[in-house]
């Protein structure tokens, strides 16, 4: 079977893990395209981002323009002289000139099954509205925004405790098989792409911390949802006090309460009990401002007078 001359563009962990899959395959990453370097943490250092740092230490030549949609990028990304470009997560817009340019085009990994959801944060939306199942689509780039040909799909389960960090560690591994089975009947030649039906699609806007807000007056079952959708980022948000608290984990009550949605009903070492306007949702993580994330049982501990039951999140 052929080998590939690949151009891979990714930014992110879920990036790399895929990258990682074709340098363990036959097929050869010639060129790494990723998102220019970011500052992070305290000192705001700049830093590689997880793509670039796996191309670096296989000795893979790394280019990180701010844009594709110049001429002289063009032309730097063409004289590579690929097969393929793959492209996962990369978070820079590839004009028509960049999909027309590797011989056998543009393909990409998204972490959805397509077209059920479009966009930047497919495995949070997913989550977030209550899926049970997902996957990875292997698509056919076009000029559209996830639009394309699917080539391949690979489905997983959304479990009913799953956060946005365990559906990204399970869509890697269904991932990482798939694309090596795209890369190899594209190879071969025995790919079979299939249209996507538009009226099925959604869009996964991206995440903000606006959206972090919990709101009582939504169901238990939603507020658990959206708490782990937004694990391990933004992370959701209430108030206690006029004191924020990000909320890591809790689970949906079925049983309900006459108490006005946002009350305290019950705080023990299993959890802080509050009305919602259906059902009751039982915190059971959480953070307060300037400390580690904690159980309710270590909160307690220390902050007992602050949890008493009548109170009043916002």
């Amino acid at each position: 079977m052929k080998s590939l001359r690949i151009i891979f563009a990714g930014t992110p962990e879920f990036a790399s893990a895929h990258l990682q899959a074709i340098l363990d395959s036959q097929h050869q990453v010639i060129a790494v395209y990723s998102q220019p370097d970011r500052p992070a943490g305290r000192g705001q250092k700049l830093m590689p981002s997880p793509v670039k740092s796996l191309a670096v230490a296989h000795n893979i030549p790394v280019f990180q323009p701010k844009s594709l949609r110049n001429e002289d990028a063009q032309q730097e990304l063409a004289a590579l002289d690929a097969d393929l470009m793959v492209v996962v997560a990369y978070g820079l817009i590839l004009p028509q000139a960049v999909l027309d340019t590797p011989k056998l085009g543009c393909i990409n990994v998204h972490g959805s099954i397509l077209p059920r959801w479009r966009g930047a944060a497919p495995i949070q939306r997913a989550i977030e509205a209550g899926d049970t199942e997902s996957g990875v689509t292997i698509m056919q780039m076009d000029a559209g925004l996830d639009t394309g040909d699917m080539l391949l799909k690979a489905f997983c389960p959304i479990h009913p405790t799953d956060t946005a960090s365990d559906l990204h560690d399970r869509l890697i591994e269904v991932g990482q098989p798939a694309l090596i089975q795209s890369l190899d009947d594209i190879a071969a030649g025995h790919i079979h792409p299939e249209k996507q039906d538009d009226i099925l699609a959604n869009y996964a806007h991206k995440m903000s911390k606006k959206e972090a807000r919990l709101d009582w007056q939504k169901s238990a079952q939603a507020l658990d949802r959206q708490i782990r959708a937004f694990n391990p980022w933004p992370v959701a948000i209430t108030a206690l006090d006029d004191t924020n608290i990000r909320v890591w984990e809790a689970t949906a009550l079925e049983e309900g309460t006459a108490e006005a949605p946002g009350t305290l009903i019950k705080a023990d070492k299993d959890g802080l009990d509050i009305a919602c306007h259906e059902g009751t949702l039982r915190i059971k993580r959480l953070q307060l401002a300037g400390s580690r994330a904690m159980t309710v049982q270590e909160l307690l501990n220390s902050k007992k007078a602050m949890f008493s039951t009548g109170k009043q999140f916002s």
